[in-house]
């Protein structure tokens, strides 16, 4: 049975592998700052709270979502890393520009998962209002930062067991 609010923001620490040498790039949205770094500061205690190493965590900034998916490509194809963690926030306007920027976004995350056989990770949010954001960035509904950090650390184990083989 589902659980309704499913909240991997409350996680248990006993399920979750050691990331101790796991390294990664974190990919920020400079769009909706208040929020996007929330997840960011999120993401980075997580791993760092399990065993990540600062020195590989490699942070950098673009302006906005839709650019997240070519700077997980660069970071990808340029730096030694496991996986990628993409954040951004966009928020529903007036116009249909919301529709385009996460499809956009989503379907080259998930292409970028395929081509290159390593994680990359969408911790976007799409809400309808700002109030759903910060809901989902530390509020109510925990922190998608964290979430994101999580399934990082969990795909990057995965990929380690089934290729060891």
């Amino acid at each position: 049975m589902l659980e309704k609010n499913k909240n991997l923001s409350g996680f248990k620490s006993d399920d979750m592998p050691d990331a101790e040498g796991m390294t990664f790039a974190i990919i920020v949205s400079d769009w909706n700052t208040e929020i996007t770094e929330a997840l960011k500061e999120a993401a980075v205690e997580t791993l760092l709270a399990h065993h990540v190493l600062s020195e590989n965590i490699d942070i950098h900034h673009v302006p906005g979502s839709f650019e997240l998916p070519l700077a997980a490509q660069w970071a990808l194809e340029h730096l030694e890393v496991d996986a990628v963690i993409c954040l951004g926030c966009v928020i529903q306007g007036e116009t249909r520009h919301f529709e385009f920027i996460c499809q956009s976004v989503s379907q080259s995350i998930a292409q970028l998962n395929l081509n290159y056989a390593r994680p990359v990770i969408f911790g976007v949010l799409t809400t309808y209002n700002i109030q759903q954001a910060l809901e989902r960035a530390g509020g109510t509904h925990g922190n998608k930062g964290t979430e994101a950090a999580v399934t990082a650390i969990k795909m990057v184990e995965l990929g380690r067991k089934i290729t060891a083989n």
